[in-house]
């Protein structure tokens, strides 16, 4: 910024000092160089107006064309893209937006710092290239503006996860809504509930282990921890952290914990209905901690 405003005698539009840091941004060039590729240059070849050699394109029969040809081509280019823009408006860049609305700057934060400013997708650094904030269950089928129906994609990611694919979202809004009667997790009682957010829930278990030993339960009837979605695994570890956070002010004596699920009868799980155990554990509790849940199997424990 500093050097636009010294090159363009100390005053410099907002747009144009943008353009001069995007001018930097080498992911931009890495996502426009793609859409060359695999759009406008596909296209261009197929009716044989460019041809390719390695990573050079050339136009088809520059050199059969006059001075004035050029000009008027050129001309004839920018009149085209006038009215294409004219006509599209901003729908031209929608592939660029990813949310009909904003997301804060504080939120995006917040959900680069949980994926480690790593694409949740394909792992690559943020210094590689350039990660956004995409709806996980898209706007535009009833996904909410809510922390956890947010993920950090890097830009190649979220291009080809779009805003839609081949699955049947007509009943998406009820999707969450899925309750099973006679469930004792579908049908908790309010005052019960310790913390919750949009997906989630937390409660102390009836039947405790440690003190403050808690369960996380995702809203949605869903069997097992396979059976959640991304956006409630999100819900779901949000409050589990949460509540490490509430236990340890709550009770200083807590220097530990076992977080653990049954997932199908052989592994003991008696409600199918997920639910995360979060057992703190304090200095002594035991006589022996080393081995922890590997204590479910007798005899496994020690190593």
């Amino acid at each position: 910024m500093l050097k636009r405003l010294l090159e363009s005698g100390g005053i410099s539009h907002e747009k144009e000092i943008a353009k001069a840091i995007l001018s930097y941004d080498q992911s931009q060039e890495e996502y426009y160089v793609d859409i060359t590729n695999k759009m406008v240059g596909k296209v261009l070849r197929s009716h044989s107006l460019v041809e390719k050699e390695k990573k050079r394109y050339s136009l088809t029969g520059y050199d059969d064309l006059t001075a004035s040809e050029v000009t008027e081509l050129i001309a004839l280019c920018d009149q085209k893209i006038a009215e294409y823009v004219a006509k599209r408006g901003e729908a031209i860049w929608t592939h660029r937006k990813k949310s009909k609305g904003i997301v804060s700057g504080t939120v995006r934060y917040e959900v680069l710092k949980r994926a480690k400013y790593r694409c949740e997708l394909c792992g690559i650094s943020a210094e590689e290239k350039a990660l956004e904030v995409d709806h996980i269950v898209p706007r535009n089928v009833g996904g909410i503006d809510d922390i956890n129906n947010f993920q950090a994609l890097c830009y190649s990611c979220n291009a080809s996860k779009r805003d839609r694919d081949d699955t049947d979202f007509r009943e998406n809004k009820e999707y969450y809504d899925n309750r099973v009667q006679d469930c004792l997790f579908c049908e908790i009682e309010d005052e019960r509930i310790l913390l919750q957010n949009e997906l989630a829930y937390a409660i102390l278990d009836g039947f405790p282990v440690t003190e403050m030993h808690t369960l996380i339960i995702p809203k949605r009837h869903a069997a097992t921890y396979f059976d959640l979605t991304q956006a409630e695994i999100n819900a779901t570890n949000s409050l589990m952290t949460q509540l490490k956070l509430d236990i340890e002010q709550a009770d200083t004596a807590v220097t530990g914990f076992n977080i653990g699920m049954n997932s199908g009868e052989s592994a003991g799980q008696t409600i199918f209905h997920c639910h995360i155990h979060l057992i703190p554990r304090r200095n002594g509790d035991v006589e022996n901690p080393r081995g922890g849940v590997r204590h479910l199997i007798p005899g496994k424990g020690s190593y």
